[in-house]
């Protein structure tokens, strides 16, 4: 099994499972951390992921923008950039999902070394108030764009624009991204053109090309 030999160090009484998952490709479990190795299929390489179970029960909770700001740092001093961040709560397994990048793109290494640091400092601030898990990711091929300098970087890609609320009576737009700056991105669908304020969206996703 690719990888295992990275995690030699591991406890022998950790249990091995070896598994598949539509989206993500071969992974494979030690005990308490998960590893989903890269996989090549027609849509090309799938995304890495190392994940850590945490258990927190502290009664304070960080919003979405200060777990940024507390991670980002961190994530940066590694030399990655923190590309999204998602927190699901309020189920009996909650997750903390952090996306990094950098321009040469993310590997499982990458994960493990950003994983190390963050729970780390997870451990000590005590951010969130349930047992979750931490899943250390790259961004994958339909990433989400969040930041002006997404869309700056993936101009005239497809993208998939989802509203929190109708505009133009529609929700939900696939088109070409075609212009974007700090209040709205434009959009070309079937020639014509939408003008979409960031503050309505739900979120932006590029179109993987097969």
């Amino acid at each position: 099994m690719v990888y295992l030999a990275e995690f030699s160090r591991v406890c022998p009484r950790y249990r091995v499972l070896v598994g598949t998952k539509p989206r993500y490709g071969v992974f494979c479990c030690l005990g308490r951390r998960t590893v989903r190795q890269t996989s090549h299929g027609e849509n090309g390489p799938k995304a890495h992921f190392l994940v850590l179970e945490q258990s927190i029960t502290v009664d304070e909770f960080m919003t979405r923008e200060e777990l940024i700001a507390l991670l980002g740092p961190a994530v940066e001093s590694l030399g990655y950039e923190l590309a999204d961040l998602e927190v699901k709560l309020g189920s009996r397994d909650g997750l903390l999902r952090v996306f990094i990048d950098k321009p040469e793109g993310i590997g499982l290494k990458d994960c493990e070394i950003v994983n190390g640091r963050i729970s780390a400092l997870l451990d000590v601030e005590d951010p969130l108030p349930e047992n979750y898990v931490l899943e250390v990711s790259s961004p994958g091929l339909d990433r989400r764009l969040t930041k002006l300098e997404h869309f700056e970087r993936f101009m005239g890609s497809d993208v998939r624009v989802k509203l929190r609320f109708p505009l133009e009576g529609r929700k939900n737009y696939r088109g070409v991204l075609r212009a974007a700056d700090e209040e709205n991105i434009e959009v070309e669908v079937d020639g014509k053109s939408h003008r979409l304020p960031i503050a309505t969206i739900d979120s932006t996703r590029l179109v993987p090309t097969v």
